[in-house]
């Protein structure tokens, strides 16, 4: 079986899977029952400073999206952060670190964005005896409306600002939480690495409505008639999640910054995508929130034996992808593909020709007796057949071999490396005496 211990920031844990800051963290109950399921750490739900507690609604404070089998893609959550009294978090952090030693043990903060509301935590924190901190930049509601969470980063001077504050007053590895919440994801990571950060993690939740209920027309979850926008998580981010992931994996200026990734995790195979992108470890919320916390042993089980399958170490899996990102600019455009439909393992649905006939480019034929097959004169390799069609491997796209003539555009296929920044289409890539 492989050997899944992670070193993150020099913080050690038995697998990469760690619970993130929400919820299923926000007591010592939660966090132990999740050590005894087998995760390897958590993000202990975000402290706020001292004094009366911060207050949460009393009401409903999930909206949810599901597919058509009411499994669950995504939840919208109003809820703010811990509302149990400061000296008790700290007292049971305090408590479980000790009796799970070799659990990974993360304390999210979020305090206003003064320097001494920092150095007054910073200390309390670090007596726990827990292994770092993850400042909580990303609440995109709520604390939001108060300058903390997300008002904080969206903004990279702040970001650095409390970042150095923050390094110059710990001895704790220092995790900066992003919001996605902003337009290029790039610009708050070399923020964070510019105010000392150990690492940052990524994605906190997504600014959102998820419904609108047409009876009463308020926004879901709604209280007392009324909604607002809250922070939108689960397996429907996990694209957003990826990108962003890789952003700052291959930026010049961020790459090889530590990364905990978060967003939508639910598997094993989403977990070893993050990480092959570049991340160190992977943050689970939602997929605990729905299917408890023993969730965990499939996805130990799964990575184990992918990583054995695969012969490769987690180490050698993390980042592995990262050279294989690029921009649209530098994919070879004569690389030539067409559908193929598997006529075996075909159940006749006739969903391809729908979509390809209505929506694409009509390179699909159905014949009288409802057989599907490619018109390769009018195939772009698009894919959207494959997308669409219920059974798993019956439509692929197969690569046309050097020196065949492409049917639909009279090409020559080539096996010659060429892109965007070099086609005679390119006005840019034209000599400039023209």
């Amino acid at each position: 079986m492989a050997d899944l211990s992670t070193d993150f920031l020099g913080i050690k844990s038995p697998n990469p899977f760690w619970l993130a800051s929400a919820p299923p963290t926000d007591k010592a109950y939660n966090v132990v029952r999740a050590f005894e399921a087998g995760w390897g750490g958590v993000v202990w739900k975000t402290l706020g400073e001292a004094g009366p507690p911060i207050v949460n609604v009393n009401g409903p404070r999930y909206g949810a999206i599901w597919g058509a089998d009411r499994r669950l893609l995504g939840l919208n959550n109003i809820e703010l952060i811990t509302d149990r009294p400061l000296e008790v978090n700290l007292r049971e952090i305090k408590q479980v670190k000790r009796d799970w030693p070799d659990r990974a043990m993360i304390v999210s903060l979020m305090v206003p964005c003064e320097e001494q509301a920092w150095k007054a935590i910073l200390p309390l924190v670090e007596e726990t005896g827990a292994d770092g901190i993850e400042l909580n930049f990303g609440c995109p509601h709520g604390m939001s409306e108060r300058g903390m969470g997300s008002a904080v980063g969206q903004v990279p001077e702040y970001i650095e600002m409390v970042t150095r504050w923050c390094k110059q007053n710990t001895r704790m590895p220092v995790i900066v939480k992003l919001t996605p919440n902003i337009t290029d994801i790039r610009y708050p990571a070399r923020a964070a690495k510019k105010g000392g950060a150990d690492a940052v993690s990524l994605i906190n939740t997504i600014s959102s409505i998820t419904s609108v209920n047409l009876d009463s027309f308020s926004p879901e979850p709604s209280i007392d008639g009324r909604g607002t926008h809250g922070g939108y998580c689960g397996p429907a981010v996990k694209p957003i999640a990826l990108n962003m992931v890789a952003e700052i994996a291959r930026d010049a200026e961020t790459r090889g910054l530590p990364i905990s990734g978060i967003g939508g995790v639910t598997t094993w195979r989403d977990a070893a995508e993050f990480l092959a992108l570049g991340a160190g470890t992977v943050q689970v919320c939602t997929a605990a929130m729905t299917y408890g916390f023993k969730i965990v042993q499939e996805m130990i089980s799964g990575l184990s034996q992918y990583l054995d399958e695969k012969e490769i170490t987690l180490a050698e899996l993390t980042g592995r992808a990262v050279p294989n990102v690029t921009d649209w600019q530098y994919l070879n455009l004569n690389y030539v593909t067409k559908a193929r439909i598997d006529q075996d393992a075909c159940i006749k649905c006739g969903r391809c020709y729908a979509a390809c006939e209505d929506t694409s480019h009509q390179a699909i034929a159905m014949s009288p007796d409802r057989v599907f097959t490619v018109k390769d004169d009018e195939c772009v390799a698009c894919n959207l057949c494959v997308n669409v069609c219920p059974v798993d491997g019956c439509i692929t796209m197969e690569r046309m071999e050097a020196g065949v003539v492409d049917p639909r555009t009279g090409v020559t296929v080539s096996d010659d490396y060429a892109n965007w920044t070099t086609h005679p289409n390119n006005p840019a890539a034209r000599p400039a005496a023209e």
